[in-house]
């Protein structure tokens, strides 16, 4: 299994770097980002906001993550492959140039340059055996905040609920409005137990991390 699924995430690494170089052809604008966000910040600027579908879990923090995967993120519920009625209908009124300047302003919202490098904590042997199993660093790399694509996620210290929720997405098949379709994340995911899930997501939620949200007044 750790086989195939070294094989399929390499297909998807190589798939994603010829996804990113088409991404370049809509450059984001950070300042232009700024006044298309109005629709983002009622959730995504207010610390502790909880979403209530399918089960109330905190947003996740987006302040910080990888323009590209930002992008991806929007594209996926643009075109349906991520099924969340909500974020469906936001990403569906916009446009190439709207998703990448959002994108754009939200990998640079809130960073602070030059700060340290954070070092992980160790996992406990439990964790890490589940870690292993999915090959999760392969992908999100060093710290699980130096993902190998832009394209992918930065998720060291991302909110635990969200991480589970979002995890037990890619397991979700033939649901009209919740799922995600994701042929790597989903044969990972299917591996685990709900339990063993909620172990990865406690475990990356308490790692110190990029992720932040900047609170945001919605009068702008």
């Amino acid at each position: 299994m750790n086989a195939l699924l070294s094989s399929l995430i390499a297909l998807t690494v190589a798939s994603a770097t010829v996804f990113s170089a088409h991404a370049q052809d809509a450059q984001g604008n950070a300042k232009d980002g700024e006044a298309k966000i109005a629709m983002c910040i009622g959730c995504h600027g207010i610390k502790g906001y909880q979403a209530s579908f399918p089960e109330v879990y905190r947003v996740p923090m987006i302040s910080g993550q990888n323009a590209k995967y930002i992008a991806s993120s929007l594209n996926a519920y643009k075109k349906g492959d991520r099924k969340h009625p909500t974020m469906r209908g936001i990403a569906a009124s916009l446009t190439d140039k709207d998703i990448a300047d959002i994108s754009a302003y939200y990998a640079q919202h809130g960073v602070v340059q030059g700060a340290a490098p954070t070092v992980a904590k160790p996992a406990d042997a439990k964790v890490a055996e589940l870690l292993k199993k999915g090959a999760c660093v392969s992908c999100h790399g060093e710290n699980f905040s130096k993902p190998v694509d832009p394209s992918y996620p930065k998720i060291a210290g991302q909110h635990k609920d969200f991480l589970f929720v979002a995890l037990k997405s890619y397991k979700t098949e033939n649901q009209a409005t919740w799922g995600r379709a994701n042929g790597v994340m989903g044969g990972i995911a299917k591996q685990y137990t709900n339990n063993e899930l909620k172990a990865l997501s406690a475990y990356i939620a308490s790692l110190d991390g990029d992720l932040k949200t900047v609170p945001q007044s919605k009068f702008r």
